[in-house]
């Protein structure tokens, strides 16, 4: 590693330092060695970095929860990556560092209120899930069916209780949201809009129960969307994101900071809308203080002209393209009964990356 990147990333990890007092960094629990003991090991609390004492409390008293609240997490950082991988910032994580993210989420912009979204969304979501499959003693089926069956079918199978999900989620990820300041009225609000897309997207999943396929008997149950689906809904809020001024006032427990639209003739927001009020760094060049990696190296498509192409990933520097060998499976045969015999071949690929 040259001393350029070495100097980088000591800027990163010092900057990421000054940010941690605000930063949920109880979203480190999804990374590294913690996360991967999740199943062997029993959770320490008061091993678990950045927990404010409502948190603590409570993975104390919900102990067994405690694997879907770091899970939903992990699911909502590998949601973002994926949504983000064609745009100048991906969603990059910083391996062991209690900032996840690195300062990038210090600013209240765009992306810190798609995270915000996204990761409480998760916990809703994996704990749901957890719940249903009967991981925990605590929680399970919603026995709650949300009105009479339809014509051709009855309420069986396990319905899934999202709105515990959600109340998990509540509870654990807004308990440190609690400060009279924007940023706080901005993550419960994005939180919140996360957590809201589960309950939204809920639907009826169905089987068919008979002889030989048929349907003579239908069970039904409420089932969440799948996460995917999610995350593509709240990347198209995260396009369609509201921005916001900081308004101070006086309250009997002093000076409170609220958010009001920054443009009235645009649609106010709703709850279930994205909020932010700072402008995002254009994450063309590294940045140790914004925490911007840059777009140098990063492949591009060099035939769309929207964010994922050359043109506007490359900030207008210019690509190099390279070609490059992969083995592939192909000319592949079923054989009866039952197995599929392929061929190796090679294929020769134009490479793109920014300069």
């Amino acid at each position: 590693m040259d001393l350029y990147l070495i100097g980088y990333w000591m800027c990163v990890w010092l900057s990421s330092s000054r940010v941690l007092g605000g930063y949920p960094i109880w979203w480190s629990l999804a990374l590294g060695q913690q996360y991967s003991s999740l199943g062997s090991q029993p959770i320490l609390c008061g091993s678990i970095p950045g927990l404010v004492p409502k948190q603590l409390r409570f993975c104390r008293n919900y102990i067994e929860i405690m694997p879907s609240v770091a899970e939903g997490v992990k699911l909502g950082i590998q949601e973002c990556q994926h949504q983000f991988r064609g745009r100048r910032w991906n969603c990059t994580t910083i391996k062991d560092n209690l900032a996840i993210f690195g300062p990038v989420l210090d600013k209240a912009t765009r992306e810190s209120a798609f995270v915000h979204a996204i990761a409480s969304a998760g916990v809703a979501f994996a704990v749901t899930r957890s719940c249903a499959e009967g991981t925990s003693t605590m929680c399970g089926c919603d026995s709650h069916h949300k009105g009479p069956p339809g014509e051709g079918w009855k309420w069986g199978g396990c319905s899934e209780d999202a709105e515990f999900g959600v109340l998990v989620s509540r509870e654990f990820a807004d308990a440190r949201e609690n400060r009279p300041d924007a940023r706080s009225a901005m993550n419960r609000h994005n939180n919140e809009a996360g957590r809201s897309t589960i309950l939204d997207h809920m639907h009826l999943r169905c089987k068919c129960h008979g002889l030989s396929g048929s349907c003579e008997v239908k069970t039904c149950w409420w089932a969440q969307p799948d996460f995917r689906m999610l995350g593509d809904y709240l990347k198209d809020k995260y396009d369609s994101a509201s921005e916001m001024v900081v308004e101070k006032h006086r309250e009997s427990r002093g000076w409170v900071e609220t958010l009001r639209v920054k443009y009235n003739f645009f649609k106010h927001p709703t709850e279930r809308d994205l909020v932010y009020y700072e402008g995002s760094p254009n994450f063309c060049e590294p940045n140790p203080e914004t925490g911007s990696f840059g777009t140098r190296d990063r492949a591009c498509n060099v035939s769309s002209h929207g964010i994922e192409g050359c043109d506007l990933l490359c900030c207008g520097r210019g690509h190099n393209t390279r070609t490059e060998k992969r083995k592939e499976k192909c000319h592949c045969i079923f054989h009866w009964c039952c197995y599929v015999s392929c061929q190796e071949c090679v294929r020769v690929y134009d490479v793109h990356t920014c300069k």
